[in-house]
């Protein structure tokens, strides 16, 4: 298995740098090739502007589509190339962040921004009558799967059905299915480590064996059943869920999920 860690965390020293650290001592001991973007450490710029298309810029900047012409022409920047030959690279992905503000810290989101660009990430496939192009289930990242592994640091009842903040699986659902699944890659259950502003060493055994556990399935495990846009789960083109399909109660993001 070929696994793309995408880090980011500034801290070295902190509990994410350790998982971080430690998916790459297990996976390599297992026997996986094992490639690490650890965004701070690159210095990796988050904001989206003309630079990164080169020549393909367009004046004023249309960023679909000059970045699906400096995709197709070979002219993005060369930090972005890197980038994407690596998602091709590799079998599955890791993303390794704290929840910060109810979502992945900004330098991570500017990493999709400029990463997942038109004719790379989307952008791709026919439409028709039939179907809408080749995404959610479809698309250029097919065939891989990718783990969040998220820090989280209040406690685990704030983040359940009925706390305060919301269920966990809403929060990260525009991750997981509209950043993840919209490219066709297959996302398994998260890795949510809670309460973990107030973790300490004598807690990191615990942690390190769940995660070691998580790691060792990560070619097993079975993905998040999210249905496939173009397979006769959803109307075309207005794209809702067909009548009659959501299980009894069931509503919100959860209709996306099969039962």
């Amino acid at each position: 298995m070929k696994t793309l860690i995408v880090y980011a965390h500034p801290e070295p020293k902190s509990l994410n740098g350790s998982l971080k650290d430690l998916a790459v001592s297990t996976l390599t001991k297992a026997g996986h090739e094992v490639r690490v973007s650890d965004l701070y450490a690159m210095r990796w710029k988050a904001t989206v502007d003309a630079a990164d298309y080169g020549p393909s810029a367009s004046s004023p900047l249309r960023v679909p589509k000059d970045s699906g012409r400096a995709f197709e022409t070979g002219t993005l920047t060369p930090d972005v190339r890197a980038e994407q030959e690596k998602l091709l690279w590799a079998d599955t992905i890791v993303f390794q962040f704290p929840l910060w503000w109810y979502t992945m810290p900004a330098i991570l989101k500017g990493w999709v921004d400029r990463v997942f660009t038109y004719r790379f990430a989307y952008g791709v496939g026919e439409h028709s009558a039939v179907k809408y192009g080749e995404r959610f289930g479809e698309g250029t990242l097919a065939g891989r799967r990718a783990l969040l592994s998220v820090t989280v640091g209040g406690p685990e009842s704030h983040y359940a059905e009925r706390g305060i903040n919301g269920p966990i699986d809403d929060l990260l659902f525009p991750i997981q299915h509209g950043i993840l699944y919209y490219p066709g890659i297959e996302v398994l259950p998260p890795f949510v480590l809670y309460g973990t502003d107030r973790t300490t060493g004598d807690d990191w055994p615990d942690i390190a064996k769940a995660w070691e556990q998580r790691l060792l399935t990560l070619e097993t495990a079975e993905p998040i059943p999210f249905r496939r846009q173009n397979f006769g789960d959803y109307e075309i083109p207005s794209l809702n869920l067909k009548e009659g399909l959501e299980p009894a109660g069931r509503s919100g993001f959860r209709l996306h999920v099969r039962a």
